[in-house]
């Protein structure tokens, strides 16, 4: 714990999951004093909240590590395609314990304020524990989703049962057997828990608001031999991760789905559907940009899901009328099959809305359902929440949310830095690939390129970096222009702020693949930071 007095270190980092972990490992062997605050009390960042049933990835496990250390790579031994949360989280203290890094790890500390001093070119960090240090440079690895979101529904503090979030989850087990559960929100830790608390409760009601399109993840054991394989195969691992538009080992098929006659694409889908995981998304390359091309694989997943479930009602509620993948595409275990089980009852609340949380549970329009747990699995302000959480001021006193507009006009220059705010990073922030790639890999190449830099500011006795207003201004225009070639700005998701009331519309995520985004980031630090001003404390004064 550090004492309460002012500290300076060359970096402090927000957050200790992939991201903080990783940065800090990058910083401190190149000899800068780093310290991270993380709000828990140990590492992890999104897999130490997200600890609700049935909590797992939809990366294979071989893609979705680290890739920094081949020593690393070949200790670690994952069980399964898709690892689940406690796995990941052992992971991640697997990779704390071997580079020794919690000794400079702040827990149970949250960042309150971030101040930047223009006349000592450093910046004044506020704990709510009554702390405070400098740092030269302030970092965020805070991630995309990690503000949670709690609808105000009148009468949550009168409820008299116990209620949860998927994305604050506690750590002791929640007991559900024989209890009465309702599940607001059907997303993807909804979409996760839904099938795993059923098995449990003695009733289990869903209140949907929209239906989704998910994908059978036919998890399975990897076979020790396959493990070993991997790690015969390292380097071409990596090369696959850091060389393909999605950052893992996705290859999507070149062809479009208008191209071949219907009984083919069935055919096409089919397979996709039996081999599980993200293979349905990869089978056109037209899925994301073409009206009908999309319709064609919405419509095999409606036709499954009436397959699926017995009940014709119960299935027509579950049909999505919107784009295909649109929404975060979802992988699944028996989603849908949970629906034919007795003690599960589906809620539309788009046409019953909710009307209050009562002491005994929950009244729509239409009814009162007594319930003994509540589960929010309402995701989460994504993108710009978890940043505008903290008080983060740049020059002239100016907040990033200000500056931003509430997030009405987010800009920054490749997700990495915004104009007002020097030597202020972002891993994976807004207008980077972020969270339509393999976040490991994402994450990687971020922190890379912050250490690179920063090394490069030190080598060349420079003390401040920020983007110009020009630079992030056209690189704003080039994020949107991409996005409005595809149909996700079509639909309302948390990809555009719509799961928040009262959030300015915006599309926050760059789809140039994460190829010509490397590319692109190496360009400008090959060039010694186009599109960037840099400075020393003499040019300033």
């Amino acid at each position: 714990m550090i004492e309460n007095q002012v500290k300076d270190f060359d970096a402090v980092v927000i957050g200790a999951g992939f991201s903080g972990l990783y940065m800090l490992y990058r910083l401190r062997e190149a000899g800068y004093s780093t310290r991270v605050i993380e709000a828990g009390d140990g590492v992890g960042g999104v897999w130490y909240w997200n600890r609700y049933p049935g909590a797992k990835c939809d990366i294979e496990s071989i893609y979705y590590n680290y890739t920094f250390s081949k020593e690393l790579y070949q200790e670690w031994n994952w069980t399964s395609k898709y690892p689940e949360q406690k796995e990941i989280l052992s992971y991640l203290n697997y990779v704390a314990d071997k580079f020794n890094l919690r000794k400079d790890i702040q827990f149970d500390t949250r960042i309150n304020a971030a101040h930047y001093d223009e006349v000592s070119c450093r910046w004044k960090i506020q704990m709510n524990d009554g702390t405070s240090v400098t740092a030269k440079f302030f970092i965020s690895g805070v991630g995309c989703l990690s503000a949670t979101n709690v609808p105000n529904f009148k009468g949550l503090e009168n409820f008299k049962g116990d209620w949860y979030h998927t994305g604050k989850w506690p750590q002791e087990k929640v007991d559900f057997r024989g209890k009465r559960v309702g599940v607001i929100g059907n997303g993807s830790s909804g979409v996760q828990a839904i099938p795993e608390i059923a098995k449990e409760a003695g009733h289990l009601t869903v209140f949907q608001r929209t239906p989704q399109y998910t994908i059978p993840a036919r998890n399975y054991l990897y076979d020790p031999s396959f493990i070993q394989q991997t790690k015969e195969n390292y380097e071409e691992i990596k090369r696959i991760m850091h060389g393909s538009p999605t950052g893992n080992g996705i290859q999507i098929r070149n062809v479009s789905a208008l191209e071949e006659s219907p009984e083919e694409r069935s055919k096409v889908y089919e397979e996709a559907w039996q081999e599980g995981g993200f293979a349905f998304t990869s089978t056109y390359n037209d899925l994301f940009t073409n009206e009908e091309a999309n319709k064609t694989a919405a419509d095999f997943i409606r036709a499954k899901i009436k397959e699926i479930v017995n009940n014709p009602e119960t299935a027509k509620k579950l049909l999505p009328d919107y784009f295909f993948g649109t929404k975060r595409p979802i992988l699944d275990t028996g989603y849908y099959e949970t629906y034919n089980r007795g003690n599960v009852t589906l809620v539309d609340v788009k046409n019953d809305p909710i009307v209050e949380i009562t002491p005994n549970g929950l009244r729509t329009m239409a009814e009162e359902y007594e319930l003994d747990i509540l589960l929010f699995a309402t995701g989460y302000d994504g993108m710009t929440g978890p940043l505008f959480n903290i008080d983060i001021r740049g020059r002239d006193g100016v907040t990033l949310k200000e500056k931003w507009e509430g997030g009405a006009a987010v800009r920054t220059y490749l997700g990495l830095g915004t104009a007002g705010f020097p030597n202020f990073f972002m891993i994976t922030g807004p207008e980077s690939p972020s969270v339509l790639v393999n976040m490991p890999t994402a994450i990687e190449q971020h922190v890379d390129w912050i250490a690179d830099c920063i090394e490069y500011l030190t080598q060349n006795s420079l003390d401040t970096l920020e983007p110009t207003r020009e630079a992030e201004e056209e690189w704003s225009r080039h994020c949107r222009e991409v996005a409005e070639m595809t149909l996700y700005v079509k639909t309302d998701s948390w990809y555009t702020g719509a799961n928040i009331k009262g959030k300015p519309r915006s599309f926050l995520i760059y789809l140039g693949g994460f190829v010509y985004y490397k590319q692109k980031c190496n360009e400008v630090s090959a060039s010694g930071y186009d599109g960037f001003v840099l400075s020393s404390r003499m040019t300033l004064q």
